[in-house]
Parts: C-alpha cells; structure tokens; sequence
C-alpha cells in the first residue's frame, strides 16, 4: 500500500475555504489546470467528489463539509509542528496585542495587567476590545490575539484554556434592608432587582434556581456590563447579582453576601487560534494572563 500524498490536505484545505478551483489555484500559486488535477486526485483518494457543480459556482458534498472540520486542524497542527522556536526577548518588543473581554475583567485585572506586561516589555501596548460577539473569525483573523470570558460555542479550531472559576454573588449599598440579618431565598426574591445580559434577557440562571422552589424575583430594570449593574444598585435600593472575582474592586463599600440559592459556577477562559499557538510573543501574552488571573 502507497504512503498518501500529504501535501494533497494542503490542497484540500485551501479548496475547501476558497470553494473555487481558481481561487484555489492564485492561492496556492498553481494554474487552474494543475488545480483540477489536484481536485481530480482528492476525489480518487477520498471516493468523493468533494465539490460539486451548482449553478456556475461549486458547493461542498456532505463529506467535505465533515472533512473541512478536521483538515484544518491538521493543517494547522503541521505548520505549528515545522515552525521554528524562537527565543523571545520581552524588551525588545514593540507592538499592540488586542485582548477582547467584558469591562468587569478590564476593571478588575486590567490594572494588574498592564503593570505585569510593562516590566517586561515597556514597548508592548494592550488594547481591551469589547465582547460585542464571539465570533471565531476575529480570532482566525488575527484580529484579535486573545478572547477572555465564558467559552461557549467556539468551534473545533479554537484552544481554550481555563483561567479560573467564579460565582455569583449579590451586592447591595450600604444600609440596604439586605445587609443586615440573614438573606434567604424569600428576603432576596422579595427585593427589586437589576438584570445583567449583554442581549437583553430578563431571565436566567438565577431565576430558575428560584423557580425550582417557587419564586421569582422582580427585575425592575436591564443592564449590558456588572460595572452598570453595580453603580446602579450603589445609588438605589435595588439588588445586582454578579460574579465574585470579575467585580471585586468594583463593589468596595457596598455589602456583598452568597446568594441564598444554588447557582452553577461559570469557567473564565482565555481562547486563541491555533495558528498564534507558537508564537514566542504569544505564548509570553498567555502566561502574563495566567499569572495575573492567578494572583502571582
């Protein structure tokens, strides 16, 4: 049995993201002609015609949607595998990194942050970018270096590591009815409260938690960021449910308590692309995360 031509998942890669054999073709710098035969080849070793005529344009089969999950994977893994290491000098960077996260994460670790990138390399900038969305194409892009939030749906290419686990507590000003005695579930379902969601949901985990015992809590108003949540409930008799470790500065001089219901912990992680994986300059960027999201 012939060992397979690897160079062909090159080929497949670029086909299948480009959908165009002469597209393809300028990417790869082949001639269209030399490019049919490349897909000509894919087909035989695969058993698949892989693109298919539809209309004037080619549409992917079944099978090559399943392969286009996998081969760029392997592409990416191949070209991390022969890429040099390097030695990195911090100092002799100079350069913007672009991390997107929420304001909760810029305000509390930002700080601490900037000042731990800064005494190793003073020509490195940092730039917060606001978690509009979670697309992974900013981060194929390079348009950003790093996500940092709850991962969620990120597809197959993206590398997550974990940062930490936080949970939710609720803060109230001070001299607020819940800041003395104890808050139970009823005391907390009875106030009025602030709704924390990027896309406007009244509801979520929280309520459910007091659903299961036959509660439900009164949200009087909606907010986008905890930092607007908090500052909210610092100036009114109103109840922001947030979590510990994001708003640790932000609610100095209110009252914080444990919610009086059990709710999941959420898992804040860091995410890249894996064509950064190598990358001296990168890989610096990540361990300053994790050893500010550490406390070191």
């Amino acid at each position: 049995m012939t060992s397979p031509d690897l160079n062909l998942l090159f080929a497949l890669d670029v086909l299948l993201a480009e959908g165009s054999v002469a597209r393809a073709a300028r990417r790869l710098r082949l001639s269209p002609s030399a490019m049919s035969r490349t897909l000509a080849r894919l087909r035989e070793a695969t058993g698949d015609p892989l693109l298919v005529r539809a209309g004037r344009g080619l549409v992917a089969t079944p099978r090559a949607e399943e392969l286009r999950r996998q081969v760029g994977r392997v592409v990416q893994d191949a070209e991390v595998l022969l890429r040099p290491t390097e030695l990195l000098d911090p100092r002799s960077l100079d350069r913007i990194f672009t991390l997107r996260t929420n304001e909760s994460f810029v305000e509390e670790f930002g700080p601490r942050l900037v000042a731990r990138t800064e005494a190793d390399a003073p020509g490195v900038r940092l730039r917060f970018a606001p978690k509009s969305d979670k697309d992974a194409m900013s981060l194929r892009e390079a348009a950003i270096d790093l996500e940092i939030g709850v991962a969620g749906e990120t597809g197959p290419e993206v590398r997550i590591q974990a940062l930490f686990r936080d949970r939710f507590v609720g803060a109230v000003r001070a001299g607020h009815p819940l800041a003395e005695g104890k808050v139970t579930p009823e005391r907390y379902a009875a106030g009025r409260h602030i709704s924390v969601s990027r896309r406007g949901r009244e509801k979520g985990p929280i309520d459910e938690a007091l659903g299961m015992i036959g509660l439900q809590r009164r949200v009087v108003c909606m907010v986008s960021g905890f930092s607007a949540a908090l500052a909210m409930a610092r100036a009114s008799d109103l109840i922001a449910s947030v979590p510990e470790r994001h708003t640790a500065g932000a609610r100095a001089g209110m009252h914080s308590f444990a919610l009086p219901v059990a709710t999941p912990d959420v898992t804040i992680s860091m995410l890249w692309h894996p064509r950064l994986e190598a990358d001296p300059a990168q890989c610096w960027l990540r361990d300053c995360v994790r050893e500010v999201c550490a406390g070191r």
